[in-house]
């Protein structure tokens, strides 16, 4: 973690990461309602397809009907994300939690100000491979990023067990 004065590099870095993050999800969740409306786009045969949804629910359409609930809950990760990623000093860390908390934030967006309604709004949807669940840039981003957190995590702990051990010298 990082004490008061550190390089703040990794912070802006994670913060330009949401920005990015949720600019091309909301600008490519706004075109896939535009152009998707009357039906999928093959991309590879019928493994790979641009198929636009709409989800009420979390991942996996869980909790559908609970809109409000998830936009609640996702303002309070997004501020638990916030509050560890300036305190994190690891610029691959921040880039997890960048990806996290940009994905989260483009997500939440949709909820707060899509249709039927504030707090209400549906998740817009629209890349389907296989059997996976149809999903978006935001959906991307929080996985990644958390792989990438669950990485450096595992990372920095074996290292820190190595730094434990006596020099074999």
């Amino acid at each position: 973690m990082s004490p008061a004065g550190a390089d703040r590099r990794p912070v802006a870095i994670a913060l330009a990461i949401v920005a990015a993050v949720v600019a091309l999800d909301q600008l490519t969740k706004t075109w896939a309602v535009r152009e998707l409306g009357d039906g999928p786009v093959s991309v590879v045969g019928d493994f790979a397809e641009l198929r636009l949804s709409f989800n009420p629910g979390a991942s996996f359409s869980l909790l559908t009907g609970r809109t409000p609930i998830l936009a609640v809950l996702a303002i309070v990760i997004a501020g638990a994300l916030v509050w560890v990623l300036v305190r994190t000093d690891s610029l691959g860390m921040a880039v997890g939690f960048g990806l996290v908390l940009g994905g989260a934030m483009g997500n939440l967006a949709d909820r707060i100000f899509r249709a039927p309604r504030f707090l209400h709004g549906e998740v817009v949807d629209f890349v389907s491979v296989g059997a996976w669940p149809t999903f978006n840039v935001a959906d991307s981003a929080i996985t990644i990023g958390a792989i990438l957190v669950i990485w450096f995590a595992w990372r920095a702990d074996r290292e820190s067990d190595r730094s434990d051990q006596p020099d074999p010298r």
